[in-house]
């Protein structure tokens, strides 16, 4: 299903003023706002299995495309921070690669995106995993998965995680999400003819760091009958160890 190139040169930015997004650098020709060698970068990575230590109870297996660095991480700073919305295409591919590499594509799959807080999507002119969840949803449909996003979930005021430590994260992501009301999930067909069958469940980040956050929306979304099978995000955070 390997196709970042493709996925970074089938549209292209009309003025990009603010350059690479992954690099900075003005390049001729830049296409979806990446430089051929970001391009490259990105084509370098693999998703594999990361997770933070300590793990958080309930915190599902995920798996990552990559860390949170290089032009992984400006890219999606770009695309989150600094109003590049013409990447939500590109990033959204590849994290349908991270979740077709954490799930096999037998049986139907549901994508479940971890909500913005309604002042985070103000500030960012929308939900902005949202978006990326609908191009990875896309993505997989045309490879052929059975696959649809759902909201399951809605988020409650909290402060930004950048000004907390891991014991702050957990407390503010504890109490961060409740399902929405009356929400119903409904199986999706198997096949024509084949009646019904369990969809697989990922819950879908962008960037794993302590694991809070994934943990406590597994949490909410347990209590409403569906248990994540894993979770695929972006990229995740390296601890540093000082010497």
């Amino acid at each position: 299903m390997r196709d970042v190139g493709g996925l970074f040169t089938d549209l292209t930015d009309l003025v990009l003023p603010t350059g690479c997004a992954g690099c900075g650098e003005q390049v001729p020709g830049i296409r979806r706002g990446v430089c051929p060698d970001c391009v490259t970068e990105l084509e370098s990575l693999r998703p594999r299995p990361a997770r933070p230590t300590p793990a958080p109870p309930g915190l599902p297996p995920c798996t990552a495309l990559g860390p949170y660095a290089g032009a992984l991480r400006a890219t999606l700073l770009a695309y989150k921070e600094q109003g590049r919305h013409g990447l939500a295409r590109p990033l959204g591919g590849l994290l349908a690669e991270v979740v077709a590499a954490a799930v096999d594509g037998s049986r139907p799959v549901l994508l479940v995106p971890v909500p913005d807080t309604a002042a985070a999507a103000r500030a960012r002119y929308g939900d902005h995993l949202a978006g990326l969840a609908r191009h990875a949803a896309d993505r997989l449909a045309v490879a052929g998965w059975r696959v649809r996003v759902e909201r399951p979930l809605r988020a409650l005021p909290r402060p930004d995680s950048v000004t907390l430590d891991s014991a702050g994260r957990a407390e503010a992501a504890a109490a961060a999400f409740r399902p929405r009301p009356s929400r119903r999930w409904w199986p999706i067909p198997a096949a024509r003819g084949d009646g019904a069958v369990e969809p697989v469940v990922v819950l879908l980040d962008d960037i794993l760091t302590t694991g809070a956050t994934l943990a406590a929306a597994s949490t909410v979304l347990r209590a409403t009958g569906r248990s994540p099978a894993v979770a695929a995000v972006l990229a995740a955070t390296v601890k540093r160890h000082h010497s």
